[in-house]
C-alpha cells in the first residue's frame, strides 16, 4: 500500500473513556456555520497532527476552500506545544483568513483566544468530517515517512515542504495551485 502500513491496529489497543481521550467544551463540527461546509467563504481550515518516530510530530492545517497548507512545528504533543505553535503561525495569516478551524486539539480555548478562530472537533472515528486535512496528510506522507523521526526540522524545512505542496496544481481546483487561489482571495 502507498501508506506503507503491512498490518491493522488491533481493536483492542485505544484510549476510549480514558481521561485522556476527553476534549473539555468540545463544539461539534456540525454545528460550525453553513459557509463552511460548502467551501463557499475562504477563511476555514481543517487541522492535524501528523505523527513520526518517536513521539515527533508537525501539526498541519488546510484551508478548505483554496487547499492552501501551512505545515506548524511542535515541539512535543502537549497542548501547551500544540497551542503555542498553532498560534504563532496563525498569526502570520491575513484576518479574512482566520474564520473557523476543525481541529484535535485540546486547548481549544486559549487557540480561540490568541487567534480568533473559532475551533470545531470532529465527531470520534468520522475522518470523512475532515476529508481535505486527511488528503493533505496522505500527500505529506511522500515528505514525512511514518518511520521518520520529524526532531530536526525545522519551521524553515516545514514552510519548504509546505510551499512545494501548495504549488503544485490540484485536479479538484480545475488545475490551478493552491498558492494561485490564495492570491486571487487576497487582491
Amino acid at each position: 500500500m502507498r501508506s506503507g502500513r503491512t498490518i491493522r491496529r488491533s481493536v483492542h489497543n485505544n484510549v476510549t473513556g480514558q481521561w485522556r481521550s476527553q476534549i473539555k467544551d468540545a463544539v461539534s463540527i456540525s454545528e460550525r456555520p453553513a459557509e463552511a461546509a460548502d467551501r463557499a467563504v475562504p477563511g476555514n481550515w481543517e487541522g492535524d497532527l501528523l505523527l513520526g518516530r518517536h513521539w515527533t510530530q508537525i501539526a498541519t492545517v488546510v484551508e478548505r476552500a483554496t487547499r492552501f497548507t501551512v505545515l506548524v512545528h511542535v515541539d512535543g504533543r502537549d497542548m501547551g506545544s500544540v497551542t503555542a505553535g498553532l498560534s504563532r503561525e496563525m498569526n502570520l495569516l491575513p484576518e479574512q483568513l482566520r474564520r473557523s478551524r476543525g481541529m484535535e486539539l485540546a486547548d481549544h480555548k486559549n487557540v480561540t483566544k490568541y487567534t480568533g478562530l473559532d475551533v470545531y472537533f470532529a465527531d470520534p472515528h468520522s475522518p470523512w468530517q475532515r476529508g481535505t486535512s486527511e488528503n493533505t496528510n496522505r500527500l505529506l506522507r511522500q515528505y514525512f515517512p511514518k518511520d521518520v523521526s520529524m526532531k530536526d526540522l525545522t519551521q524553515t524545512d516545514l514552510n519548504a515542504v509546505a510551499a512545494r505542496l501548495n504549488s503544485r496544481p490540484r485536479k479538484t481546483l480545475d488545475f490551478d495551485t493552491p498558492a494561485d487561489r490564495l492570491q486571487a482571495l487576497l487582491r
